[in-house]
């Protein structure tokens, strides 16, 4: 169970790890352009704060599990991520993008609430 939870984290960290670099580096019509569609009408700034809070939620899944510092972090991670999920299905919703929606958003939601669920377990 410990290599499939390990392979969900690393596929997310990879997923949210690269949204994060687009975000941080290209610009809000390429970024609509590849399907990234929430950004539509954000600010760069916003966009920019985005990128960063992705970039670190991708080393929380990672990084505080693999060296055993305040492993809490790791699922508090997911929630996070998990939480992003929640809130972005609605938007692509409206925007009648529903592949997004029970694709990307729905799988992506059940992974994090694996993950955290999954590893809340093994801390207590």
């Amino acid at each position: 169970m410990n290599t499939i939870v390990w392979i969900l984290q690393i596929y997310l960290a990879a997923l949210f790890a690269y949204s994060g670099i687009m975000k941080g580096t290209q610009r809000r019509e390429y970024l609509v352009r590849i399907g990234q569609t929430g950004v539509a009408n954000l600010p760069y700034r916003v966009i920019r704060s985005i990128a960063v809070i992705e970039l670190l939620g991708a080393l929380g899944l990672i990084l505080p599990w693999a060296i055993w510092i305040l492993p809490v972090l790791t699922p508090i991670s997911a929630i996070g991520f998990a939480l992003i999920m929640l809130l972005a299905a609605p938007i692509h919703y409206k925007r009648k993008e529903y592949k997004s929606v029970f694709g990307v958003n729905l799988t992506t939601f059940l992974i994090c609430v694996f993950i955290a669920y999954t590893r809340l377990q093994q801390l207590y």
